[in-house]
C-alpha cells in the first residue's frame, strides 16, 4: 500500500503531499494515513494527509485534516463548494466576516457530523480538542481570508492559535 501513496507527490508551499492517482483502488485504514504539514494557505499547526486527486488542480479530490486543541481558521471563503466530515473530535464552524467564538449561531460539529460550505460563502472554524475531518469536492482549493492581515502566507499571517 505504501507504494500507492508515493505514485504522485503534489507540490505545495515547498512541501510535497503524498496523493493517489484517480484511478486507482484504494483501501486504508487510520493507522495506515501518512500524515504532513498543511500548505500554507491554512495558520500553522495543522496536518494534512492526501487520500486522492489533487486537491490543487480543477479536479475531485479528498483530504484528511488534523488540528490541534484550540487552532482556529479565521473567516475566509474558497472558489468552490467545501464538503467536511468530523472523524474524531470536534469542530466549530461559523458564519462571517470575523471569528466570533461567543457568536449565538456557531455550531459544533461531532464525530459523523457533516458540514457543507457554499463557494463565496465566509466562514471559520476552531477546535476545543485535537480533531481530524475528512475534506472533499472538487478543486482547486484555496482560501481568500475576509481580513489579509489574517492570511498566514502574509507576514504577521494567523498563527492557528
Amino acid at each position: 500500500m505504501a507504494s500507492a501513496f508515493t505514485a504522485m507527490a503534489i507540490l505545495t508551499g515547498g512541501g510535497l503531499l503524498p496523493a493517489l492517482p484517480a484511478a486507482e483502488h484504494m483501501v486504508q485504514s487510520a493507522k495506515e494515513v501518512k500524515w504532513g504539514p498543511a500548505p500554507p494557505m491554512v495558520p500553522p499547526g495543522a496536518s494534512i494527509a492526501v487520500v486522492s486527486g489533487n486537491p490543487f488542480a480543477s479536479v475531485p479530490y479528498t483530504v484528511r485534516l488534523k488540528f490541534p486543541a484550540g487552532y482556529t481558521i479565521p473567516a475566509h471563503s474558497h472558489p468552490t463548494d467545501e464538503n467536511v466530515v468530523v472523524v474524531s473530535g470536534a469542530v466549530t464552524f461559523g458564519s462571517g466576516d470575523k471569528l466570533d467564538k461567543a457568536a449565538a449561531m456557531n455550531k459544533s460539529v461531532g464525530v459523523g457530523g457533516y458540514v457543507l460550505v457554499p463557494a463565496g460563502h465566509n466562514h471559520y472554524a476552531f477546535t476545543s480538542k485535537e480533531s481530524t475531518i475528512v475534506l472533499y469536492g472538487i478543486g482547486p482549493v484555496d482560501f481568500k481570508y475576509v481580513n489579509p492581515a489574517d492570511d498566514p502566507r502574509n507576514a504577521g499571517g494567523s498563527k492557528g492559535k
